[in-house]
């Protein structure tokens, strides 16, 4: 494989084509040649210059494949912009042994409320491809999406988020080269001597003892270790401390278990979903989640600031030890959520500034606030909230 290179950059000029020619000088200087793909996200703020966007950034860049979408707030580096005009540009020349290829994938509802999909990652070789999914999330409904991608190319790592900015269907929009979209999703695979990796922070943190589940239907969690769900839950806030309590209270969240064979779990082995609520009727709790079954573990859990945090820097700690890749010869991809960034932790530029400060503050990183995160936990691909899912790519071992 020839020379790898990766590159990022920001502007946070107001004028749109400001902001784009700073961004696209920034990022050719760190590239010194054309992207083999070239990713940008950037705000609404640019209103009617973003109909052209994505032809406008592909010619001046030279750049073989393109993609990107909108958020309401940009990473770029170790900034996220929150709130304010932001274009964040990333570009990566892989050289030779690996292929970029990108697909519009759209969805269609039937009048019985089954949803068909069109389209599919242009994957080759799923043992030496990786894919980015940016979504529109009132056109594609990426949750319905990713178990079917998961049965279709198991074990490919796939990680994304969706778009975000918009209020309403055909607000926000997707790049997909030159052509701007107001719908469904793109799906950018990445095959061959590149490896795409993942990190998934999910920022909770499990309290009391792992659950089995007895009874379920649906969402509703019906009976736990023989015992009604509801009594079980409020036995165990009754004897957690105080602040777990409060917290729990604030945002109640519940694991799902991936690995039916573990016994004890750490976060990254629960899927965390919201707990939406009791229905003291039947005795159940009601979860954000419909693929409940009998004899699956789960574990109630809290998140806050401080949880999110020790989590993210846990996670990116045991990644640095085998992170040896010199600056511009790896970059990462963050997709964080918009409850994060300085509503969550009380400051600026944490997930990204946590990224570089782990993983080398001369990493190239862009992304941007999603509407929904992208990003495995057990090896499968699924949707989360309040999650920071990165994305980090190097040479294949």
């Amino acid at each position: 494989m020839s020379a790898l290179r990766f590159a990022s950059a920001l502007s946070t000029d107001p004028e749109a084509r400001v902001a784009e020619q700073r961004a696209v000088q920034q990022l050719m200087a760190g590239l010194d040649g054309a992207p083999d793909l070239l990713l940008f996200f950037c705000t609404h703020h640019y209103a009617s210059a973003l109909e052209g966007l994505g032809g406008r950034l592909t010619g001046a860049t030279g750049a073989r494949e393109s993609a990107g979408c909108t958020g309401f707030s940009i990473v770029g580096g170790d900034k996220e912009v929150e709130g304010r005009p932001s274009l964040a540009l990333w570009g990566a020349r892989f050289g030779n042994g690996t292929e970029v290829r990108i697909e519009h994938l759209t969805a269609t509802a039937s009048s019985a409320g089954e949803v068909q999909f069109s389209g599919a990652p242009p994957v080759e070789q799923p043992h030496r491809a990786g894919v980015v999914l940016l979504a529109d999330p009132f056109t594609f409904p990426a949750h319905v999406y990713l178990p079917e991608l998961a049965q279709d190319l198991p074990g490919v790592p796939v990680v994304g988020g969706l778009a975000s900015g918009g209020q309403g269907p055909r607000q926000n929009l997707l790049w997909n080269g030159g052509a701007c979209l107001d719908h469904g999703a793109l799906a950018v695979v990445i095959e061959g001597e590149v490896a795409l990796e993942t990190l998934v922070s999910q920022g909770c943190r499990p309290i009391g003892a792992p659950l089995v589940v007895t009874a379920c239907e649906g969402p509703l969690i019906r009976k736990l270790r023989g015992s009604r769900a509801d009594k079980v839950l409020f036995d165990l806030l009754a004897e957690i401390p105080k602040r777990d309590r409060e917290l729990f209270k604030r945002g109640a969240h519940i694991g799902l278990a991936i690995d039916a064979t573990k016994s004890q779990f750490g976060a990254e082995d629960l899927l965390v979903r919201n707990l939406r609520g009791v229905d003291p009727n039947q005795g159940a709790i009601v979860v954000g989640d419909d693929s409940l079954r009998a004899g699956m573990s789960v574990q109630f859990m809290v998140r806050d600031a401080a949880t999110a945090s020790d989590e993210l820097q846990r996670l990116l700690s045991g990644r640095a030890a085998a992170w040896s890749e010199p600056g511009g010869q790896s970059g990462a991809l963050l997709f964080t959520c918009g409850g994060r960034g300085a509503h969550l932790f009380r400051t600026l530029n944490h997930d990204a500034g946590a990224i570089q400060q782990h993983l080398g503050p001369d990493l190239p990183l862009a992304g941007f606030f999603c509407a929904g995160e992208i990003g495995p936990v057990g090896g499968q691909p699924f949707l989360h909230g309040f999650t920071a899912s990165v994305g980090l790519l190097r040479a294949r071992s």
